[in-house]
């Protein structure tokens, strides 16, 4: 079967006050456009099965292509963000070097993996397997987030840095698997679709 792993295409910042739950934006008007335009290049690629994050830029990202395609969205909350809890969240590109996230993540990097990096890994690593076992022979979007991209390629090629392997936004990595364990990584972070859409 073949993955084919998108990051959300880019959100608006969202703060909500002490109380009021967790940051959770929606996607900005440019962020509209790439998942419109990822949409468009995805109805070519045989894909039989869309599957979401359940936080609102992923599922957003995904709702043009299932409006598209007619395919459902299956929403599996494993695929969620690994700051998922936090009640602010800004797109990195608005980030400076005071940003209180950064300041965080300078001093010490597993931060941004809610300090439980370990079990972030296996949370998402469990969602692709699921996925690989229950769509056999199947080709499957996966709409979830750049963290969830980047760990889960770092368990694949088993190197020691989980924020190596950033994706745009938008940007699509494929992965062949097996139901017997073997896993490929045919691509990482295809933007052509949305080339003239990224900063």
């Amino acid at each position: 079967m073949e993955l084919l792993i998108i990051r959300h295409a880019r959100p608006v910042a969202e703060t909500r006050s002490e109380g009021k739950g967790s940051a959770d934006p929606p996607l900005s008007p440019i962020g509209i456009k790439q998942a419109e335009a990822t949409a468009e290049f995805l109805k070519s690629q045989g894909i039989q099965h869309v599957v979401s994050s359940t936080m609102t830029r992923a599922i957003q990202t995904a709702e043009p292509f299932s409006i598209l395609s007619g395919l459902k969205i299956e929403m599996i909350d494993d695929l969620k963000e690994a700051d998922f809890d936090r009640n602010s969240y800004t797109p990195v590109e608005e980030m400076d070097l005071d940003h209180p996230f950064i300041k965080e993540y300078l001093e010490n990097p597993e931060s941004i993996f809610g300090g439980d990096l370990e079990g972030f890994r296996k949370r998402t690593t469990n969602a692709f397997n699921y996925l690989i076992e229950e769509y056999k022979g199947s080709i499957v979007a996966v709409f979830c987030h750049g963290m969830v991209m980047g760990v889960y390629l770092q368990s694949l090629l088993g190197h020691d840095n989980p924020v190596a392997l950033q994706p745009d936004y938008c940007g699509i990595t494929r992965v062949t698997a097996s139901s017997s364990g073997l896993r490929s990584i045919r691509s990482i972070n295809e933007t052509g679709h949305v080339r003239h859409l990224l900063d």
